[in-house]
C-alpha cells in the first residue's frame, strides 16, 4: 500500500512544477526533494554546481547490484505565457490531464521515481542491492549535471540505468548524439559604396556553410538502429544595417551523430573546412560548445523485457523497444559503458508534449507509473543476473 494518497502524489508533482527551474534554479528542486526524503529517513545529498544549480543523489538499500534511476530537474522556457491556456508554473488539472511546464518533460517522471523510492523503502520491498536516484541539472542545455555525476564516479558501480523521460508508449534503449557548433567570422566594416575599404565577414561564412553541406555526403555510413547522421545550419546572423559592409557574422550548426560517425569526427570535419576557406583576409573561429555522444546498446537484456512485462500489466500495451533521434543524459551517464549495458528510457508522458505550449501529462498515466516503478525497480534487482 502506497504511503501517499492520489492527492498527495499529484501535490508533489504540483510542488515541482511550481519551482521555475528554467535552465537554472535546480537547487530549489534539490532542497524540496532533500526535505521530502529526509521526512522518510532516506539518505540524499545535494551536490552543488553553482549558487543556484545542483544535483541531488538519493539511495535506498545497500550493496550490489546497483540500479540507477535518473531524471532531470530543469525545464525549458515557457515562451510567451499569453499563449498558454493555464499558468505554466501552476499545475492545473483539467479533464484528466495535468498541465504545466515540465509536467511531461520530465517532472512527472522525476516525481514518480521519488515517490516509488519512498514506497519501496517504507514497504520493505528491496531485499538486496541498491537503487540510486541521480537527479540532474542542466539536461536541456549541455548536461552539466550528468557530466558531473560521471566525473565524480557515481556511475562507476551502476549495473543498469532507467531514465524516466516521457516515453509511455515505447521503450527507448539507444539514441543519437548531438553537437552544437558555432562558426564566427570577423571582417572589417566599411560603407557599402566602398567595399574595398573593408572586408565582408559574411562571404567566408557562406562559403563555410556551403562546404559543410556539400562535403557532408562523405559521412555515408548508417547505423542499424539510429540511421544516418544529420547536419543542419540552423542559425545565421550578420551585419547591422543594409548600407554597411558587415564586420561580423556568425552561424550555428546542430549535428546528430551515430557511433559510425561520432562527435570527434565532426570536430575534425569542421577544422578541415576551416583550413579550406581560410585566407590571409579571413578571421574565422570554430567553437564546439555542446557535445553529447550517441548512446548505442543492444537492448537484449532483462531490463527491456521486464519493462515490456510492466507495460502489459500496467498499461495494457505491448510496448515496442526502439531507438530515438533525440538526446538524453544517458550520453554522459553511460560514457565508457559498452553496448551490452542495460539501459532504457521509460516514463510517463508523450515525447510530443515536450517543450510545447499547454504541456501536459495524463493524470492516470502519472499515477500508474508510480505503481509500475514501485514493482519494477526491486523486481529487476531481485532477478538480476
Amino acid at each position: 500500500m502506497s504511503k501517499f494518497s492520489e492527492d498527495e502524489k499529484v501535490q508533489i508533482l504540483s510542488d515541482l512544477v511550481n519551482i521555475q527551474s528554467v535552465n537554472d534554479n535546480e537547487l530549489d528542486v534539490c532542497n524540496y526533494l532533500h526535505q521530502l526524503f529526509k521526512a522518510h529517513n532516506i539518505y540524499s545529498e545535494i551536490i552543488n554546481i553553482s549558487d543556484t544549480r545542483a544535483n541531488l543523489v538519493a539511495e535506498i538499500g545497500s550493496g550490489k547490484p546497483v540500479l540507477g534511476v535518473s531524471g532531470h530537474m530543469d525545464v525549458v522556457s515557457a515562451g510567451n505565457v499569453d499563449n498558454w491556456t493555464y499558468d505554466p508554473f501552476q499545475l492545473t488539472e483539467e479533464s484528466g490531464k495535468l498541465y504545466g511546464r515540465g509536467s511531461a518533460d520530465m517532472k512527472s517522471g522525476l516525481a514518480a521515481f521519488v515517490i516509488s523510492l519512498i514506497d519501496i523503502h517504507e514497504q520493505g520491498l528491496l531485499q538486496e542491492g541498491t537503487i540510486r536516484l541521480l537527479a540532474t541539472a542542466g539536461e536541456e542545455i549541455v548536461g552539466e549535471g550528468a557530466k558531473l555525476y560521471h566525473s565524480q564516479g557515481y556511475m562507476d558501480d551502476v549495473d543498469a540505468l532507467v531514465i524516466a523521460e516521457p516515453s509511455q508508449d515505447r521503450i527507448i534503449y539507444a539514441h543519437k548524439g548531438s553537437m552544437d557548433i558555432r562558426v564566427s567570422s570577423t571582417g572589417k566594416a566599411a560603407h557599402s559604396s566602398m567595399p574595398k575599404l573593408g572586408f565582408n565577414a559574411i562571404s567566408p561564412l557562406v562559403k563555410f556553410i556551403y562546404k559543410a553541406d556539400e562535403n557532408f555526403k562523405k559521412f555515408d555510413k548508417t547505423n542499424d538502429l539510429l540511421g544516418d547522421p544529420v547536419l543542419n545550419a540552423t542559425l545565421f546572423n550578420g551585419g547591422t544595417q543594409v548600407n554597411s559592409i558587415p564586420e561580423f557574422a556568425q552561424s550555428e550548426f546542430n549535428i546528430r551523430t551515430i557511433p559510425e560517425h561520432d562527435n570527434d569526427q565532426f570536430v575534425s570535419y569542421f577544422n578541415e573546412i576551416l583550413k579550406e576557406v581560410e585566407t590571409e583576409d579571413t578571421d574565422i573561429e570554430v567553437d564546439t560548445y555542446m557535445s553529447r555522444d550517441p548512446v548505442y546498446t543492444t537492448g537484449k537484456n532483462s531490463l527491456v523485457s521486464l519493462a515490456q512485462e510492466m507495460g502489459r500489466k500496467y498499461l495494457n500495451t505491448e510496448l515496442e523497444a526502439l531507438s530515438s533521434p533525440g538526446v538524453t543524459d544517458a550520453s554522459d551517464l553511460l560514457e565508457h559503458k559498452d553496448e551490452n549495458f542495460p539501459f532504457i528510457m521509460f516514463g510517463p508522458g508523450h515525447i510530443s508534449q515536450a517543450h510545447q505550449v499547454d504541456e501536459h501529462v495524463e493524470k492516470d498515466i502519472y499515477l500508474t507509473f508510480i505503481d509500475l516503478f514501485t514493482e519494477m525497480l526491486p523486481k529487476y534487482i531481485k532477478n538480476f543476473k
